[in-house]
């Protein structure tokens, strides 16, 4: 569009200055003619200012050919001028475009940008949200677990009190057990040598006295009477045994039940329990 401008008026310059021209070589021309015509006719009275005359013109024309001439540079300086803007401008143009093209990318990286801001907001608002619950869980759960706490200190204080109980029960339970565990098997030892020396006895006494059948049978009788009670005695003795045995072993399957609960090793009894006691022990 530079381009055309300008060459568009460099024409006009240059129509404009070919038709003074010729304007101007047309009124030289007719007044040449005029001049010659008065020349003929005035021949030695003009030719003096016929040749002022020409001088003058020739001076004019010389030097509106170098206005012409200067015109005409100027004219070419002009054109260079509007070539190197118009390479300037190009040059413009392209950076423009460029810059333009660097602006849409910048524009469209904004946008993504801005989507990706909307999104990330819509996240942390989320996030907030989410963190405000998780603190509210999160309290709580730290009074739970202070509630927890207060309440295990309770549990394990209990369960120190119940282990000082059970070892002290134990202790004092597997003493009296013991002990009469050792009476009845004493009792019962006893018992089996009395009947032992009276069987030995009876046997002496049957021997020596010569008794009849009828009276031998009687005493017999009466001793078989005395040792069924003495069996039954010994069997009840044996029974009560036996039942004490069943609770000092049911005794000790509760403790070490509980104290599997309370998560206390056994080894820290101090000792080892006897599940079944034996005669003697």
């Amino acid at each position: 569009e530079l381009e055309a401008k300008y060459a568009k008026k460099m024409q006009g310059l240059r129509d404009d200055l070919d038709l003074r021209r010729k304007t101007e070589i047309h009124e030289v021309e007719e007044r040449k003619n005029n001049q010659i015509n008065e020349l003929m006719r005035n021949h030695e009275k003009a030719s003096g200012d016929m040749r002022k005359y020409y001088d003058d013109i020739t001076l004019k024309n010389l030097t509106l050919i170098n206005l012409l001439k200067e015109q005409i540079e100027e004219m070419k300086k002009k054109g260079n001028q509007l070539e190197k803007e118009k390479a300037e401008a190009l040059l413009q143009n392209k950076q423009l475009k460029e810059s333009l093209q660097q602006a849409q990318e910048q524009v469209e990286e904004m946008k993504k940008k801005l989507a990706r801001y909307d999104r990330d907001k819509e996240v942390l608002t989320n996030t907030k949200a989410r963190l405000k619950v998780t603190q509210k869980e999160l309290k709580d759960l730290q009074w739970e677990h202070e509630v927890l706490e207060q309440r295990f200190s309770k549990v394990q204080a209990e369960r120190d009190e119940l282990y000082q109980k059970f070892t002290k029960a134990i202790g004092e339970v597997q003493q009296k057990t013991g002990f009469k565990n050792l009476l009845l098997e004493r009792k019962l030892k006893a018992l089996l040598g009395v009947l032992e020396k009276k069987e030995v006895e009876l046997s002496e006494v049957f021997a020596a006295s010569n008794l009849d059948p009828t009276a031998l049978s009687l005493v017999s009788q009466k001793l078989e009477d005395v040792l069924s009670s003495k069996n039954s005695t010994i069997q009840d003795l044996q029974l009560q045994l036996a039942r004490v045995c069943k609770a000092h072993d049911d005794m000790l399957q509760t403790m070490e039940a509980k104290l599997t609960a309370f998560g206390i090793p056994l080894d820290n009894l101090g000792f080892k329990p006897l599940a079944a006691p034996v005669l003697g022990q």
